[in-house]
C-alpha cells in the first residue's frame, strides 16, 4: 500500500515510539523523523538525547514544534515514511503560544491535511485521558484537546494501536 496512516497512542514509557520506529524500519522506506520536542530542561535534554540514540542515523530528522502539517506537506511522498513524534508535545506547544488561534489554526491545518498526503505516516501521541480529571483549567483543557485530537485523527488514519506495556493492541486496521 504506497499511502498507509498509523496513529499510535499509549501512556508515558508505554513502549509506543519503539513501536513507531520499527513499524518505520519494517516499512523499507526512506524515514523522515519529525521531532515535536524542545529541550527546554535537563530532563528533557536527556528525553530528546534517549530517543536519538534510539533512532537509525540515515533517518533524515525535522525538529518542528508548531507547524506540523506545514512539515508533512514538505516531506511526505510516495515510497518515504513520514514519522511524527509526538503529538502531545506538538499540543502543549500550541497551547502554550501566545498566538491564541494558534491550536485553532493548526490542527485544523493538520487533520485537513492528512487525508491527501502520500506515503506511510506514522503519528504517536500520549493517551493521556484514562485517569482523573485534572484540577487546573489548563490541565482540564489539555486533556480535552488531546482527546479531541485523537479521535479525529484516528477517523483518519487506517490503522490505530495503543500501546500499553510495551504491547500493542491494534484497534482499527490490520494488526501490528
Amino acid at each position: 500500500m504506497s499511502t498507509y496512516k498509523t496513529l499510535i497512542l499509549g501512556g508515558v514509557r508505554s513502549g509506543k515510539s519503539q513501536l513507531a520506529e520499527r513499524l518505520a524500519s519494517a516499512s523499507g522506506l526512506p524515514v523522515t523523523y519529525i521531532a515535536t520536542a524542545t529541550a527546554q530542561d535537563d530532563e528533557m535534554r536527556a528525553r530528546i538525547a534517549a530517543h536519538r540514540a534510539h533512532r537509525p542515523d540515515h533517518w533524515q530528522l525535522i525538529e518542528e514544534p508548531l507547524q506540523l502539517a506545514t512539515v508533512l506537506h514538505a516531506c511526505a511522498d510516495t515510497g518515504c515514511c513520514v514519522l511524527v513524534d509526538c503529538l502531545t508535545l506538538w499540543l502543549t506547544h500550541l497551547l502554550m503560544t501566545d498566538d491564541t488561534q494558534a491550536l485553532e489554526r493548526e490542527r485544523a491545518a493538520l487533520l485537513d491535511a492528512l487525508p491527501g498526503l502520500p506515503g506511510k505516516i506514522i503519528l504517536v501521541g500520549n493517551e493521556t485521558n484514562m485517569g482523573i480529571t485534572p484540577l487546573g483549567v489548563l490541565a482540564r483543557r489539555y486533556c480535552d484537546e488531546a482527546g479531541m485530537l485523537h479521535q479525529a485523527l484516528a477517523q483518519r488514519c487506517d490503522r490505530v494501536i495503543l500501546t500499553v506495556a510495551g504491547l500493542p493492541h491494534t484497534l482499527k486496521g490490520e494488526p501490528v
